[in-house]
């Protein structure tokens, strides 16, 4: 058996848009209400010296393939001039569990996680969004730039991040968008936003600077980062919270927010929609394994045509 590789390069050159992505999320999670789907909890480890580490694993017989993902960030990589984050993807055939086929994770793990972000939006986010807040300017921040550039009538965004040459690298894809850019501070690019996406490094030294009582009351936050950079206290502000996968919360030692403020997962935003909220709403997430797989398949059979 012939066993493909698709490299990130390869991938991110097959065309997938991003409402194929957020439908492709939508129709896994889906799956994993009606049974159809088989998604396990993601696994982590984090070393002493704070590089963090990833695997996901979801088998659906309807894709055909069960995908297995192992990921690691490093954000010393950026010295030596490779991503934060690396990693790879395994397809392997559902039926015989035969390997069909290998792929980077970096594209994947980048147009997932704004998928799921964008997942969310539609069922929390103002449909008319004009204002994107980036905090942090790395992978994520122009994966999520270029998906709610896609999903909303965006026109200005503004970037808080500690790396000046992120902040430009983003507000050079912004005006290519045809948006107005700016670099803010921490609590300006929050302000008065109508979207909010934090993207800051997995590290949980960081001291937290964000505030979402900062935030509008209809503005909406996807939080990409555990959490880490927001202040417990105002996380009460928050009149609706999801997280990405309640069971998967319950096997994690570090919970995403206390449990008295969480509102539901994923699957209820997908099966169940959302009510409207007195405040602004948040989607705190580490990233599901579904995702990987809903990524995954679809580039799988967009490549082989």
């Amino acid at each position: 058996m012939t066993i493909t590789h698709l490299d990130d390069d390869t991938l991110a050159g097959l065309g997938l848009t991003t409402e194929e992505i957020v439908e492709a999320i939508e129709d896994t999670v889906r799956g994993i209400a009606a049974g159809t789907l088989s998604a396990a909890p993601k696994t982590a480890v984090t070393a002493t010296d704070g590089r963090y580490m990833m695997a996901t694993l979801a088998a659906s017989d309807d894709a055909g393939v069960i995908a297995v993902k192992a990921v690691q960030v490093n954000d010393r990589n950026k010295a030596s001039g490779l991503p934060a984050i690396n990693g790879a993807i395994m397809l392997l055939d559902s039926e015989t569990g035969a390997l069909v086929a290998t792929m980077g994770s970096n594209w994947i793990t980048g147009v997932r996680t704004a998928g799921l972000s964008a997942t969310a939006a539609r069922r929390l986010a103002d449909p008319n969004s004009r204002t994107l807040g980036l905090i942090g300017a790395g992978v994520q921040g122009e994966s999520h730039l270029r998906a709610f550039k896609d999903l909303y009538p965006l026109e200005h965004v503004r970037i808080y991040s500690r790396s000046q040459p992120g902040i430009d690298k983003l507000a050079a894809i912004a005006r290519d968008l045809g948006l107005s850019a700016e670099r803010a501070s921490a609590k300006d690019t929050i302000s008065g936003a109508d979207i909010v996406v934090s993207s800051v490094t997995l590290d949980h030294s960081i001291a937290p600077f964000l505030d979402a009582r900062w935030l509008k009351p209809g503005g909406f936050a996807a939080i990409t980062d555990l959490g880490i950079p927001w202040e417990p206290e105002g996380q009460k502000t928050f009149g609706r919270l999801y997280v990405d996968d309640l069971a998967q919360e319950k096997t994690m030692p570090k919970p995403l927010a206390p449990a008295e403020l969480i509102d539901g997962d994923l699957i209820d935003l997908v099966t169940k929609g959302a009510e409207p909220a007195d405040g602004p709403s948040a989607f705190v997430f580490r990233g599901i394994s579904a995702g990987d797989l809903a990524v995954a398949a679809l580039a799988w059979k967009r490549a082989k045509g």
